[in-house]
């Protein structure tokens, strides 16, 4: 595992946080309680900070990154996601902002600007534009997304349990010694 600092930051890894050896995490980076970092992530926050909830798992292969400050966007987009999500194989989450209770589906793209709102599912290989809005309940499918239908409860009750499979998991993995 790396985790590097970068510029006088360094990564804050909250309590039972699991990061696979494989994966980097750089800079102004914040994860929250029983988190995961699974094998071959980056998530690098060398010009812009990156908040990670609790209960949040970054599946194989992602890759999580900002937009910097400068002179066509003078603010920039920080990486901001919530508690109990779920984010699939392979997605690029880029100077976004994630709510809590979300599957993110594999292979999948959220460019600068996007809100997901709490409770949403964005089906695998989606591309959620700059500066869309999704709106909470939905489930979202397409390149570029589109709104499909309402969550029904049994999806809603996913989010959570998803969330405490990962921790289950990533507890395992611990135990066996492929911790920090």
């Amino acid at each position: 595992m790396a985790i590097r600092s970068y510029q006088g930051s360094t990564p804050s890894l909250g309590e039972r946080v699991f990061v696979d050896a494989s994966a980097v995490v750089i800079g102004d980076v914040q994860l929250g309680a029983d988190s995961s970092v699974w094998p071959l992530v980056v998530i690098r926050g060398d010009m812009h900070r990156i908040r990670i909830g609790q209960r949040t798992s970054v599946q194989d292969g992602s890759v999580l990154h900002i937009t910097h400050a400068g002179p066509f966007n003078p603010d920039g987009f920080p990486l901001l996601i919530g508690d109990d999500v779920t984010i699939g194989h392979k997605v690029m989450l880029h100077g976004c902002t994630v709510g809590s209770r979300i599957l993110i589906g594999m292979g999948s793209t959220v460019m600068d600007g996007a809100v997901l709102e709490d409770q949403v599912i964005l089906g695998a290989g989606s591309l959620v534009p700059p500066g869309k809005r999704l709106e909470s309940g939905y489930l979202y499918v397409g390149s570029p997304v589109q709104q499909a239908r309402p969550l029904t409860d049994k999806e809603k009750a996913f989010f959570t349990y998803s969330a405490a499979n990962y921790v289950r998991l990533k507890d395992l993995h611990i135990a066996e010694g492929y911790d920090r």
